[in-house]
């Protein structure tokens, strides 16, 4: 049996850390949105009794580091079903390392993915059980749509589906680590918190205006990446209705109401940085082709 998915990416519409944990993760204020930009993950029963991992960007690796091999480990301890074999292949579109969860929503895939071969009927408990063990983002991306993420991110309430129509994400060339983005929080001297209250009360109510007004993201307080200003320049100039960084960067978004300026902002955005995409919000976290 074979399932082929798309593996949806994500944005943070809002990000804020409200501590650091004694078990040294962070206590964290999410509300978080699936894109229609996204890899393709292939699923297939083997004989082989292993898990077997293949990826068409040489880069990522294709053992038991990736996070899909993880996941797929995560669901047979979880559910109990005996491996028979497991072969992943992972088509990637979704920038690496750049803030998009490009990663969980691979594992992610595998998880749902595994729950049909297996018929395992996993309820949406199960899923984050599941994902848990593998990362913060992975509960997430296998459920998607808009969403509030606390703790860790694994604690996870649905919210009114947004529709964002036109998002421009920008991949610039630099790497962030996010230890270190985590780090720099915990060494901060002082954190501008931001809104949260409200922003949640903006989704909810669907007032689109209030929330391009309170989208933010804390670590843009303590990670320079020196395009940022840049990118966000050129998407204000095409009329983006706000310009934010994704995750721990260094992605950037902006979400625009008019097609046409969005196609105008994406093809300059392109001359500079050719990880320029056009995207627009899904309700789901990842679906079967």
């Amino acid at each position: 049996m074979k399932i082929k998915l798309k593996a949806y990416a994500k944005i943070n519409l809002m990000l804020d850390i409200l501590s650091r944990l004694d078990n040294g993760y962070h206590d964290l204020y999410m509300i978080m949105q699936s894109v229609s930009l996204h890899d393709v993950v292939t699923v297939e029963k083997t004989d082989t009794k292993d898990i077997k991992i293949t990826c068409d960007v040489p880069s990522i690796p294709t053992d038991e580091k990736n996070i899909a091999y993880k996941a797929a480990k995560a669901f047979f301890d979880y559910t109990g079903a005996e491996n028979t074999g497991i072969a992943i292949d992972i088509q990637k579109n979704i920038p690496h390392a750049a803030g998009l969860a490009g990663g969980s929503t691979d594992g992610a895939a595998v998880i749902v993915a595994l729950g049909e071969i297996f018929g395992a009927k996993l309820k949406e408990k199960d899923i984050i059980a599941i994902g848990s063990k593998v990362g913060a983002d992975v509960p997430f991306c296998a459920l998607g749509g808009t969403m509030l993420a606390q703790y860790t991110g694994t604690v996870l309430s649905h919210l009114p589906d947004m529709d964002l129509p036109y998002i421009i994400i920008v991949k610039p060339s630099q790497d962030v680590s996010t230890a270190e983005a985590y780090a720099a929080f915990d060494t901060a001297e002082r954190v501008r918190h931001l809104d949260k209250n409200g922003m949640l009360q903006a989704v909810i109510a669907g007032d689109s205006d209030k929330v391009y007004e309170k989208i933010g993201n804390v670590f843009e307080q303590f990670i320079d990446v020196t395009e940022r200003v840049l990118i966000k320049d050129v998407m204000r100039k095409h009329g983006a209705k706000c310009a934010c960084m994704s995750g721990s960067g260094p992605s950037v978004f902006g979400i625009f109401e008019d097609k046409v300026s969005a196609e105008k902002c994406l093809a300059e955005l392109k001359k500079d940085y050719p990880q320029s995409y056009l995207c627009a919000s899904v309700q789901r976290g990842c679906e079967e082709i």
